[in-house]
C-alpha cells in the first residue's frame, strides 16, 4: 500500500511536530510532503525522524531560508517556493498556497495527479478534473484549535485526517 503523508503549517509546535512523526512512522507512511510554515530549521531537522522521504515547500512565514535551505539539504531533500516531484508514477505539486491566483492556476493546468497545498489553515480534499487537491489543515493547531495532517492512501484514492491531542 503506497501512502503519503500530507503536513502543512506547522509553525515550529514541536511537540505536535513530534507527534505527527510518530504516528506518520507508525501508519507507515511512504512519502512525506509539508506544505510550508515548517518555520524554522530546528523543525524540518525534526522531520529526518521520519522513516520516509520528506519534501517541502516554503510558506509565508518561513523567514530563515538559506539555513531552511542547508538543514533540509543535509535530510536529503530540497525546498522551493513551489516544487514538482513524481511517486509511484504519479506528478504531484507542492505550493503553499500564499497567492491563490498561482495556486488556481497549477490546479487548472491538469498536469498533476495531486496538488497539496496549505496556508488558509482550513482541511479540505476537492477534485478538479483529474487533479486531487489536498489541505490537510493546520499542524500547529493555533487558529482552528484542531492540530490535523492528512493521509492519502494512492491504492484506494481515499484522503484521510489524522487529528493530533
Amino acid at each position: 500500500m503506497k501512502k503519503i503523508g500530507i503536513l502543512s503549517d506547522s509553525h515550529d509546535n514541536m511537540k505536535l511536530l513530534k507527534k505527527a512523526v510518530e504516528k506518520l512512522n507508525k501508519l507507515e507512511i511512504d512519502l512525506v510532503l509539508h506544505a510550508g510554515d515548517i518555520v524554522a530549521p530546528f523543525s524540518a531537522r525534526l522531520l529526518g525522524e521520519l522513516n520516509a522521504p520528506v519534501r517541502f515547500v516554503f510558506g509565508n512565514n518561513d523567514g530563515e531560508r538559506q539555513l531552511l535551505r542547508k538543514v533540509v539539504g543535509e535530510l536529503n531533500s530540497e525546498i522551493d517556493d513551489f516544487l514538482e516531484t513524481e511517486f509511484s508514477g504519479k506528478n504531484i505539486a507542492l505550493y503553499h498556497g500564499t497567492d491563490r491566483r498561482i495556486l488556481d492556476l497549477i490546479v487548472e493546468s491538469q498536469r498533476y495527479f495531486l496538488v497539496a497545498t496549505g496556508h488558509t489553515h482550513e482541511k479540505y480534499v476537492k477534485k478538479v478534473g483529474n487533479t486531487l487537491v489536498v489541505n490537510p489543515g493546520e499542524l500547529c493547531g493555533y487558529l482552528t484549535g484542531e492540530a490535523t495532517f492528512a493521509v492519502l492512501d494512492l491504492e484506494e484514492g481515499e484522503v484521510q485526517f489524522e487529528l493530533l491531542k
